[in-house]
């Protein structure tokens, strides 16, 4: 009978290998079905077909059960910032709106559509979100530290962006062949989510040199009382003419030395623009940015009102800039950067070497002798002669660091 415990051990050890095995075949099964799924033949996609309705369902479980987890876990997944959104009433009804869409827009793709995969893990991720308390879920956890990851930030930014471009896109399209769910779309949806869930340390690390240098200067004290003081609107229009230039230089300087493009040159790799094509950026040029960028409004003491709006300009207007939105603008792209203007940037051409650095004006390139813009051509294709930058994630985050 002693004898029989390790060839037992053995054998269950065996038994749970095989388990193991059979459970990571069957997710990597599961996935790749996902995936050829979300990019299924644009005939297999049309309205009617359940598609639409199971990409919804999909999503927005998604997000429901991520919403979930903040609640369940609001020092963990959850960011100081949307701490007062969290705590009223209409978080919830955000929750409980979005898990009642993906419930009916799973129920319709399992209806309408053959292959019931979309739906199916639409309907499934819903119905988890529910199990762990749905919009009446509370906290299980202490805040244990005061470092979290922006899980409620990540999804109510894809929801927001997602919902006013992807129409956007689809209707007034550059490119009418180019899917939703295009090449390289999960690397970009990769960058997205950890630019959104490393969002508190990207904060801290890149306003820390403002900081500093906002205590040295204490005696601009009068100053800034001063420029805190203009209207709302004349201060929105300085931080974006101040952000402008200094972004003009240094998105300058990133094209134009060495150490620098290769850290950008990440960005430049994207074979194709749409909203989530601003999203690829390498971490360390995300500091290098947002750290240079905000020197000025910290520095000269703007409200806090007009800085926050401010943010959620630019953020905005990158996402438009990179988007696959045909629109002619007429007048306006001699004075706002447009997604044509930002194309050409990204443009694959000789022609588009080292064009069009603005981000808002693109007077500051007239003024400085780098503005592109052909009246009626867009860039044939984006990205890097040769396309050095390799594909992945964490290989796009090593490349700079290799050797030619």
């Amino acid at each position: 009978m002693v004898g029989d415990e390790p060839q037992k051990s053995e054998c269950r050890l065996r038994l749970g290998e095989v388990r193991c095995f059979w459970g990571m075949t069957w997710v990597r099964k599961s996935r790749a079905a996902l995936r050829r799924e979300l990019q299924s033949h644009p005939k297999l996609t049309t309205f009617g077909s359940g598609w639409i309705s199971g990409v919804v369902g999909l999503l927005l479980g998604i997000g429901s059960l991520g919403l979930v987890l903040v609640l369940r876990f609001p020092g963990v997944f959850g960011t100081e910032e949307l701490k007062v959104f969290r705590e009223a009433g209409s978080f919830r009804g955000v929750v409980f709106g979005l898990m009642v869409i993906a419930y009916l827009s799973s129920l319709l793709s399992l209806v309408l559509r053959d292959k019931k995969l979309l739906g199916g893990f639409g309907l499934a991720l819903t119905l988890l979100a529910s199990i762990f308390g749905g919009s009446r879920a509370t906290a299980v956890m202490p805040d244990l530290t005061p470092v979290s990851f922006g899980l409620d930030f990540f999804v109510l930014r894809m929801i927001f962006t997602g919902l006013l471009f992807i129409p956007l896109e689809s209707w007034f399209p550059k490119k009418a062949d180019q899917p939703l769910f295009r090449t390289e779309w999960r690397e970009d949806l990769f960058y997205f989510l950890v630019s959104s869930m490393l969002v508190q340390i990207i904060t801290w690390l890149s306003f820390g040199p403002a900081r500093a240098l906002f205590d040295v200067t204490s005696g601009w004290a009068a100053f800034r009382a001063w420029v805190s003081g203009l209207p709302f609107a004349l201060q929105v229009v300085a931080i974006m003419f101040l952000t402008d230039l200094v972004q003009y230089w240094l998105h300058r300087a990133f094209h134009r030395v060495p150490i620098l493009w290769r850290f950008h040159a990440v960005h430049h790799s994207a074979k194709a623009m749409d909203w989530m094509a601003g999203a690829r950026m390498h971490f360390l040029e995300i500091l290098a940015l947002r750290g240079t960028t905000v020197l000025p409004m910290i520095m000269l003491g703007f409200a806090q009102e007009a800085v926050n709006t401010y943010v959620f300009i630019v953020y905005l207007w990158a996402t438009f800039a990179h988007s696959n939105i045909g629109w002619g603008f007429g007048w306006l792209d001699r004075f706002f950067v447009t997604p044509k203007f930002h194309h050409w940037h990204h443009g694959i051409e000789k022609e588009a070497i080292d064009v069009n650095f603005a981000i808002h004006f693109p007077w500051l390139d007239r003024l400085f002798g780098t503005h592109h813009m052909p009246k009626d051509r867009w860039p044939e294709g984006y990205g890097i002669s040769g396309h050095p930058v390799p594909k992945g994630y964490w290989k796009q985050w090593c490349y700079p660091f290799k050797r030619k």
